[in-house]
Formats: structure tokens, C-alpha cells, sequence
């Protein structure tokens, strides 16, 4: 793979500022309104710049929501062949005022782009396609390489079940690579061994059928936002466990061992906490912080609004108060089961002095990827030869719900082998990649081939 990190190291500038085209394009998913036009823009974009990069073919391809961009590259049909997936979609910039630079006006500062997008994952899935240029153009990729680019992820992937359910055949692959996830540290690199699953519920609590006046029915009538703040708090008790019956029962319980081996991995929690301006961590009594996120299942409230909040004062009792809440998943627990139990144990819970609503948004199964099949051994080998020291495996605590839905639907594995960083802020304020993340990554992902290519 030397030729290919030569030919990588001479066009870096111009990568660069390929991607930095790429990062100019608000594909925000989550608003329709704003930004469809933006969507296709973006993958007819990738369609592209695939082609430039060596495919034989590239098209964007329609769905029921944001298109998806397919290319390959078939070298030898008998040969084995890798789908990278990859998303195109990003979080919206909210809030604004926050970022100190334009979100979508990427720029190079102390080592690092700043842009939206610039590590989730727009950046990381750059990377692939930089890698399979270089590859390419020194005629040394050793596998048919397909891509398989959505426009949905930040959104729960809504459209691309059914793309792959209709595109069994095309979708053909060994094994799916996906650079969507983050490393313990440059010093510490790390393969996600496991995904957490994903349940997101909205809930609509309504008192009266208008606002009214804080005096005239303060005392009198329920108010949503109090009651709401009330039922939030009795979902969880004081040592941090979700209080819905039957949230825990399909939890596995890991063994003194295991829990062992995964607290292995270093981690200090001063820094962590100085990182993120923390007195303290909180969560589940007993389990330490990286138990809490990796192997533990937990319970979120994402966005709480009701009544008035514009300047100055309105004394108002609101009619309707909202909450979205997500609950992240272990390995054995079922989204489904957990988004009933949800809505069951929040109806019977709220007082009769409200009605509620409650709504199933999305969610996804978690993920298991094995750290002995001949692909996470290919990752592994590859990430040794360039970081120079063995990557651990590691259970994030996130969550891409499809993952779990590629290896029901296509039957295929994936290996999430990603390079962002706990500081890089994705869904923040101020996301940031650095340039040694990107540059390790395109160095990195060719030895991958090699490697994967010689397994047996």
C-alpha cells in the first residue's frame, strides 16, 4: 500500500479542498423545508466525485425521502467486495450563536476543520473515497469496492430499509465498512466492537384547551409544564435506573470478568470530566462511566418546551407541554418492546388532570460486530501497521440504527472502523476533524483492503 499513501500524501492539498466543497453543502435531513434541494445537491455532488475518484459507475438513486448515492468498482467478480457506507446528511447548526465560526464555511485552525459535517460524517466518509482514488490510481485495489451513501442517517434512516430490501442483488458485499464512529484517542485507537439501539419517543401533555392566565387559574388548574417536569423525573430513580417495568429485563448481565476486561481500556475521569466543565459524572449506581455508555442502557430527555419563552414576561398557565426522550439499548433488548413499555408506564403515570400523547419517532436494534471473523482481524491488522500499537475493542455508547438493519435485511456484517475523537463535538456546536484524524484515516483505510483481501 505504499503507492497508494504516496499518490495520497501528493494530492492531500487538493482532498482537501475537495472536501471542503463537500462541507459548503447544508444537507441538513431534518429540515425538509429548508434544505431538499440541498439533499439532491449533495449526492449528485458524491455521484461525482466517486466517478472522478475511479468507479465504473456512480448514479443517485431515488427513495422514498433523500436519494442514495451507489458507485463500484468490480475488479474481478470472484474477488471478495466491500460495501462502505457512509451519510451525507448532517445535524442542523442550532444553536448558531454558539459556534464561533460559520458552520458551513469550513476552516483549517490549530490543526483541525471546523464545519458542520466535518467529522459526521462527511469528513470520515471522504476519507473512503480519497482512499479508493488512491488505490485506483496506482493500481492496487485488491477488492470490488461498492458504495452505498444515504441522506438520512441524522434522521433514523427511514428510507433506506426499503432501499436495501430492493436492492438485495445490487448491494452484493463480503462485509460493510463504515467510518461512522470514534477512537478512544490518536494514542489510543479503537475499534467499535458494539452499538448501543435506539428508542425515541415523543410526548405531548395538554391541561386546559388555551393558555390561560397565571393568576386568575394559578392554584386551580393543572399546569402541562409542572406536570411534565413531574413525570420526567418518575421515570428515573435516585441511583440512576430507569423505573419502567420491564426496561431491564432483557439486559444482559455481563461477568465480573467481562466487566473487567472492558474497564481495561484507559480512561481518567478528571479529564474527562474537565473536558466537558463537569463537578460530576452521574448514572446508573454501580457501574463506572464507561459501563454507563457502553454496556448499560439509559434514559434521555432531548428537548423539553412549553408556555411562553420570548423576552420579558407573559404569565401564562400553557395548555400543552412536550418532551422528546430517548432511551438507548443494549444487545437483547427489542426498540419495539421498549417503546411500549414506554407509552404504557407514561399513560399510567400521568394524573387525570391531563391528557397525553405519546408517539414512536424511530429507533433501531443495537449491534454486536465480531471481533473474531476475518474482517474486524483485517481492521485490526490494518489499524496496528499505521497507529503502530494494537486497537482495543470498544462498545459505544451510540447508536446507527440501520447497522442492525444491514444484517437482517442484506445478511451482511459490518465493521465500524471510525477515526473522529470525543472532542471533535459532532451534533454540537463547533464540530471539528482533526487533520491527523483525516490523513491516519485515508492512510489506514488501504491496508484494510490488503489485509481483508489476503484473509481466508
Amino acid at each position: 500500500m505504499k503507492l497508494a499513501n504516496e499518490y495520497i500524501k501528493q494530492n492531500r492539498e487538493r482532498f482537501i479542498e475537495e472536501l471542503f466543497d463537500l462541507l459548503r453543502i447544508p444537507s441538513i435531513s431534518a429540515q425538509p423545508s429548508l434544505h431538499k434541494e440541498d439533499m439532491v445537491r449533495c449526492a449528485e455532488w458524491l455521484a461525482a466525485a466517486l466517478v472522478k475518484a475511479g468507479a465504473d459507475r456512480a448514479e443517485v438513486m431515488p427513495t422514498d425521502g433523500n436519494p442514495v448515492v451507489y458507485a463500484e468498482k468490480i475488479i474481478d467478480p470472484k474477488a471478495k467486495t466491500v460495501l462502505v457506507y457512509g451519510h451525507y446528511d448532517v445535524m442542523p447548526e442550532d444553536p448558531i450563536d454558539e459556534w464561533k465560526t460559520n458552520p458551513f464555511e469550513p476552516e483549517i485552525k490549530d490543526g483541525r476543520i471546523w464545519c458542520r459535517g466535518a467529522d459526521d460524517d462527511k469528513g470520515q466518509l471522504f476519507m473512503h473515497a480519497k482512499a479508493f482514488e488512491a488505490m485506483v490510481a496506482t493500481d492496487t485495489l485488491p477488492c470490488n469496492v461498492k458504495f452505498m451513501l444515504e441522506g438520512e442517517e441524522e434522521i433514523g434512516s427511514p428510507s433506506l430499509y426499503k432501499f436495501c430490501a430492493d436492492n438485495k442483488k445490487l448491494l452484493k458485499a463480503d462485509i460493510i465498512l463504515v467510518s461512522d464512529t470514534s477512537m478512544i484517542g490518536m494514542d489510543c485507537p479503537t475499534i467499535t466492537a458494539g452499538l448501543r439501539g435506539l428508542t425515541y419517543m415523543q410526548v405531548e401533555v395538554t391541561g386546559p384547551d388555551k393558555d390561560l392566565h397565571s393568576g386568575l387559574f394559578g392554584g386551580a388548574v393543572a399546569n402541562p409544564a409542572n406536570v411534565l417536569a413531574k413525570l420526567i423525573a418518575d421515570l428515573t430513580d435516585e441511583f440512576g435506573r430507569v423505573k419502567i417495568a420491564g426496561f431491564y429485563d432483557d439486559v444482559r448481565i455481563l461477568t465480573d470478568a467481562e466487566r473487567k476486561a472492558l474497564n481495561k481500556a484507559p480512561f481518567s475521569l478528571d479529564e474527562y470530566k474537565k473536558a466537558l466543565d463537569l463537578g460530576d459524572v452521574a448514572g446508573e449506581i454501580d457501574y463506572t462511566t464507561m459501563e454507563r455508555t457502553g454496556i448499560r442502557p439509559s434514559l434521555d430527555v432531548n428537548g423539553i418546551w412549553s408556555g411562553y419563552t420570548g423576552e420579558g414576561t407573559k404569565t401564562v398557565i400553557p395548555s400543552k407541554a412536550y418532551a422528546k426522550i430517548s432511551m438507548r439499548l443494549v444487545p437483547n433488548q427489542d426498540f419495539k418492546k421498549i417503546a411500549k413499555l414506554f407509552e404504557k408506564h407514561f399513560r399510567r403515570i400521568a394524573p387525570k388532570s391531563v391528557k397525553v400523547d405519546v408517539k414512536f419517532l424511530h429507533g433501531g436494534a443495537p449491534y454486536v460486530s465480531p471481533t473474531d471473523m476475518p474482517a474486524y482481524k483485517a481492521a485490526e491488522k490494518a489499524m496496528e501497521t499505521t497507529f503502530g500499537i494494537k486497537p482495543l475493542p470498544f462498545y459505544s455508547g451510540g447508536s446507527i440504527p440501520i447497522i442492525s438493519g444491514f444484517e437482517n435485511i442484506l445478511g451482511i456484517k459490518s465493521i465500524l472502523m471510525g477515526f473522529g475523537l470525543s472532542k471533535d463535538a459532532i451534533h454540537s456546536p463547533n464540530e471539528s476533524y482533526g487533520l491527523d484524524q483525516f490523513d491516519k484515516g485515508m492512510e489506514t483505510l488501504p491496508y484494510f483492503y490488503k489485509y481483508f483481501a489476503e484473509m481466508k
